[in-house]
């Protein structure tokens, strides 16, 4: 893939290169500098990387951008026809008004206030997987704390069984990489068909058992969800099912893990923040900003129009990069330096508008849970030596292991 570029050109592709993958940003600074609205002829897509003009795909442009089965089949990928007939039903890929009225169903299991009701609940989860790591007094945070804590989390939050939450990890991995990548990946296919189809089979047992043994959770919650008589089908509670166990695990793993190293790498806002405490939730929003979880989403032109002085045509693709509007200098000062105590934090880590993450309340809560446990409970936090490993997932930034040390506890 490297070679068929020139390494000098403007272009997200040169993603593909580990040593960007592992610091993306001096590119997003040389695109927001050089070209902030960029015609990327790798990609067939504008690339957008300043704050202002982020927040206006983000706002106004169309989500509608999944292939329907039909076109999938006139471009000779009918195999791919079991994917995109979910996909073409999950809130994340709509417009109003077939958006709003999912979120609105969708929504009600999300409310700050029910979520903040989890926080002992999640609290107890956090504590009973840093118990583990203790006596040793080393652990890998992805595979040991940032990965089931919102594994298990998300099982409950959809009220299917917690044992299961390994298996929902490894389908959500496989949707995730999909999401997350510019090209169809032809090697992949298979394994992610089979992911699909196997999460299809599971929801809809799950919404058979919720007919039998009502519980709690999101699956019950769509499944009876009404808004002015209206309900949604079978076929439109799995598919959002999947897209928020997928949402729900990948970027708060992200966080967490990011964030971990976002804080050893600067061991002044460390200190500082295990002094203080209180700053924990100060801290989550800088972390999420400096490294966020979620880089760059795509969109759709919803008509002939111009952005950054530049003409942008109907159902052109658009490239929100939202790391990049998250270092915008215009909007954060001294934006390649780690702040906790940074003012006026409004990044777009979660997205904005129509389609801003309803999962925010939650995600933010685990990763302030998270940190805070760990400065409170492992004492003498140092980095591990050798190098680090990014996920091959362009669009959702994480590690594949972090290993840290401390002084053993008994």
């Amino acid at each position: 893939m490297k070679g068929e570029i020139d390494p000098g050109a403007l272009s997200l592709y040169h993603l593909l290169d580990p040593e960007v993958l592992a610091n993306p940003y001096p590119l997003y600074h040389r695109l927001r500098a050089e070209d902030p609205v960029h015609w990327d002829p790798f990609l067939h897509a504008w690339v957008v990387t300043r704050y202002p003009d982020v927040i206006r795909a983000l706002y106004e442009f169309s989500a509608n951008r999944t292939p329907t089965p039909e076109q999938l089949t006139t471009m000779g990928l009918a195999a791919l026809n079991p994917i995109a007939k979910v996909m073409v039903k999950q809130m994340l890929f709509m417009d109003a008004p077939a958006h709003t009225r999912l979120r609105s169903l969708a929504s009600q299991a999300f409310t700050p206030h029910r979520v903040e009701l989890l926080r002992k609940h999640i609290q107890e989860i956090t504590d009973g997987l840093i118990d583990a790591v203790l006596p040793p007094g080393h652990m890998d945070v992805i595979a040991d704390l940032a990965e089931p804590l919102p594994c298990i989390v998300t099982a409950e939050m959809l009220g299917v069984p917690v044992e299961d939450h390994a298996q929902l990890k490894a389908w959500s991995q496989d949707f995730a990489e999909m999401l997350g990548n510019f090209q169809h990946n032809p090697d992949r296919a298979p394994r992610i068909l089979k992911s699909v189809d196997e999460m299809t089979r599971y929801f809809r047992s799950a919404m058979g058992d919720q007919r039998v043994r009502p519980r709690a959770g999101l699956v019950s919650a769509l499944m009876n969800a009404e808004l002015q008589g209206d309900r949604l089908s079978e076929d439109e509670v799995i598919a959002n099912c999947i897209v928020t166990m997928v949402g729900g695990q990948e970027t708060t793993t992200n966080l967490i893990g990011n964030g971990v190293l976002s804080l050893l790498r600067n061991p002044d806002q460390l200190e500082k923040l295990r002094s203080d405490l209180s700053l924990i939730p100060s801290a989550v929003e800088e972390l999420l900003r400096y490294e966020s979880p979620s880089q760059h989403t795509a969109r759709l032109a919803p008509e002939d129009l111009k952005l950054g002085g530049r003409d942008i045509r109907e159902r052109q693709a658009v490239i929100a990069v939202m790391g990049a509007a998250n270092r915008d200098p215009e909007r954060f000062p001294d934006p390649d330096r780690l702040d906790i105590t940074r003012r006026d934090n409004r990044h777009v880590a979660f997205g904005w508008g129509p389609h801003f993450c309803f999962g925010a309340a939650l995600a933010r809560i685990e990763g302030q849970v998270a940190f805070e446990t760990m400065l409170r409970r492992l004492p003498e936090l140092t980095l591990d030596s050798g190098p680090l490993v990014w996920r091959t997932n362009l669009g959702l930034r994480g590690l594949t292991t972090l290993r840290v040390s401390f002084r053993p506890v008994a």
